[in-house]
């Protein structure tokens, strides 16, 4: 059921564009949130009422609930380049690329208060630097700015910041083709990944945490008549009101490889929820985070609030400030995605504040049989192969029984499933343009000396598929290199560390084990202590199936069953899927869920007599 529209007081006016935006190109029937264009510059801004800003955005808020709670499949914004063009309100591609190459060697600007210099920004994965450079920020003076600012947007109310929010999205979704630029040259994905992950994507996430935000805001009415019989005696009466109340400042520590996939999430589920947030991108992927910081700045503005809701943290080389900030007293809440060390050190430190984490873990797809095997090794030659191995989702162990599978092709040894699934990843990147698409490039040194010990001399095991090198057509400095798969024997005591250990990057290990049963104890054992974002099975038994299954519930792990089509085990889906699950070592929260947005607020109550 949508939950009905609360009331929706507001301080002060809220402004707007005095003109309409082109009409969005549509993918399907549904809603789709109005692409507004960049204001001119000699524009005059005109108040807007509340009504008049939630009217808007209010049947794609109603859609986006009702997708929450069906869980089917829906999305307000097209994952097609061709989407993104001028004739359906959009900077097409070459204009985006314009955009973002005008954000080059420049001071971004942001006036917000408290910069006291200046940081150099990143090296782009393929070679270029960027030569942006970032305000930095004095905690000091630019905090008590941004607690200052949220009395007013509390009292705003769910409907109206959620209205925000999905302003500053539809302001962000506009720009995809520029975002695209910006995700690319920070993480390294290729261009189409980019463009959908870094974009559309991104901003369903968004979209999906400002829906639950809203839901579980208006769960208690804003205001209730409460009557109590006494008998003879006249009632007792009291009017109730029921307020949500913000933690207080969020601290978003954003990723180097999806900044924006992973950092819209807990930005908008905290912005949406009341919370000011400020921005701690990672030091090479700062660029799609302070344009996202930029837009809703400028959103905020323009609607009439403090736009100090939303700032940027960039850091200095080696300066650490996230670990300084996120001990501060003002900082109540933190989003982070990165490794598990600094992620436990979050949760163990940052005392003061609520702690969303997404860490390391160790992912593992089951192989006991199939009924299509071609299918099978094609979906999991693309999941290993999906932008060289660099998604926290993506297979690491494979488990294989030594006596081989059963097929629909027949019986397959354990060493011919081994070199089966090398060739179809061989197939699939054996023509160097279509594999740098898929590929990308390999984003920070870290991976690439991962990669190189595992296929080394005193590497782990023998190597089934040698990774290679790939000349880039179009950026000659980028480093690309195709998956490594390594055999190991799962039985063995030495084998033990290498599987228990996340290698994030392109390697994967193919492990021979004595039978299912013994599969599955692995995969139990490794889910508890190391945790995993996804897991996979094939099996063509309802004994295994149950097996797994019930070892999946047991651990807290998400599972995908016989993947073969165009569905991957390392992808979901917003609105429907879960990444993560929040119940085993790999991440303390489930993207999104409503206890992802539920600790943000509180509901503070003020009763009197009626």
């Amino acid at each position: 059921m949508v939950v009905a529209a609360a009331p929706l007081p507001l301080p002060r006016p809220i402004v707007r564009l005095q003109y309409l935006p082109i009409p969005p190109y549509r993918h399907t029937a549904i809603p789709v949130i109005p692409a507004v264009p960049a204001r001119p510059p000699d524009e005059e801004l005109v108040p807007l009422t509340a009504a008049e800003l939630v009217e808007r955005h209010r049947p794609v808020l109603d859609r986006a609930l009702e997708a929450i709670r069906t869980r089917e499949y829906w999305s307000p914004y097209p994952e097609h380049p061709k989407a993104y063009g001028t004739e359906h309100g959009s900077p097409d591609a070459a204009a985006g690329k314009a955009a973002f190459e005008a954000l080059l060697g420049r001071r971004f600007e942001l006036d917000q208060p408290g910069t006291d210099g200046w940081v150099p920004g990143e090296v782009s994965p393929y070679g270029i630097g960027l030569g942006t450079e970032y305000p930095h920020a004095d905690p000091d003076v630019l905090l008590p700015a941004m607690r200052a600012a949220l009395p007013a947007w509390r009292d705003a109310g769910p409907g109206v910041r959620a209205a925000v929010c999905l302003e500053i999205l539809a302001r962000i979704n506009a720009r995809t083709h520029e975002f695209a630029h910006a995700v690319m040259h920070t993480s390294g994905q290729a261009y189409l990944m980019a463009l959908q992950a870094g974009g559309p994507h991104a901003q369903d996430r968004g979209l999906e945490a400002v829906a639950y935000a809203y839901a579980e805001q208006t769960r208690l009415p804003g205001a209730a008549e409460w009557t109590k019989p006494q008998g003879r005696r006249d009632p007792l009466r009291l009017r109730k009101e029921f307020t949500a109340v913000p933690r207080g400042v969020a601290l978003l520590v954003g990723c180097n490889t999806f900044p924006t996939w992973n950092g819209y999430p807990g930005l908008f589920a905290s912005l949406a929820t009341g919370n000011p947030v400020l921005v701690k991108p990672h030091p090479r992927a700062v660029l799609p985070l302070a344009l996202t910081v930029r837009t809703a700045r400028e959103v905020l503005a323009e609607a009439g609030f403090d736009p100090d809701l939303v700032a940027l943290a960039a850091e200095r080389d080696g300066e650490g400030v996230a670990k300084e900030l996120a001990v501060r007293p003002e900082i109540r809440i933190v989003d982070y995605t990165g490794s598990t060390a600094f992620g436990d050190w979050l949760e163990a430190n940052a005392r003061q504040a609520v702690v969303f984490t997404e860490k390391a873990g160790v992912n593992t797809v089951l192989v006991d049989s199939t009924d299509d095997y071609r299918g099978m090794l094609g979906n999991l030659a693309f999941s290993l192969s999906l932008y060289s191995g660099q998604m926290c989702t993506t297979p690491q162990n494979l488990l294989i029984p030594r006596g081989g599978i059963d097929t629909d092709t027949g019986h397959r040894s354990y060493d011919e499933v081994v070199s089966d699934l090398a060739g179809a990843v061989d197939k699939l990147l054996g023509d160097d343009r279509r594999a740098v698409a898929l590929l990308g490039a390999i984003v920070n040194p870290g991976v690439l000396e991962r990669l190189e010990a595992a296929a080394g001399p005193d590497g782990p095991g023998e190597l089934a598929l040698v990774s290679r090198a790939v000349a880039h057509p179009e950026f000659p400095e980028a480093t690309v290199r195709t998956p490594l798969v390594v055999k190991l024997d799962g039985d063995r005591p030495e084998s033990e560390p290498v599987l228990l250990e996340e290698c994030f990057g392109p390697v994967s290990f193919a492990v021979a084990v004595d039978s299912t049963a013994r599969a599955v104890e692995l995969l139990r054992r490794t889910v508890r202590e190391r945790g995993a974002m996804t897991v996979g099975a094939y099996t063509t038994s309802p004994q295994v199936e149950r097996l797994v299954t019930e070892a999946c519930l047991e651990e807290c792990a998400q599972l995908s069953l016989n993947l073969t089509g165009g569905v991957y085990v390392n992808q979901t889906a917003a609105f429907s899927d879960l990444h993560g699950s929040g119940g085993n070592p790999a991440a303390s929260a489930a993207l999104c869920d409503a206890a992802f947005v539920a600790d943000r607020f509180r509901t503070v109550e003020v009763r009197r007599p009626a």
